[in-house]
């Protein structure tokens, strides 16, 4: 389920960088880590949302939670220590 959200993401983003983790290891609760360059004047709001219309279709009975962090490059290189496991 992991490389199919990331494949999905990068459908609709294809220069993003995508990490997607299943914290709990129960195949309904994931965590994703997206950064683009074309979040860089985007509110958070229209990112989360250009990640999840890529999403909805395709899991919406399938995936229970998704806790989506979205970054631009700079803001990435600003936040990133906060984020081990994706670096």
């Amino acid at each position: 389920m992991i490389s199919l959200i990331k494949q999905k993401i990068l459908e609709v983003l294809p220069d993003a960088q995508v990490y997607v983790m299943d914290p709990h290891q129960d195949g309904e609760h994931f965590q994703a880590i997206v950064i683009d360059a074309s979040f860089t004047n985007l509110s958070l709001v229209k990112q989360h949302q250009c990640v999840m219309n890529a999403l909805k279709n395709e899991f919406k009975e399938q995936v229970h939670a998704l806790a989506l962090k979205t970054f631009s490059p700079e803001k990435w290189q600003e936040s990133k220590h906060l984020f081990p496991l994706a670096n």
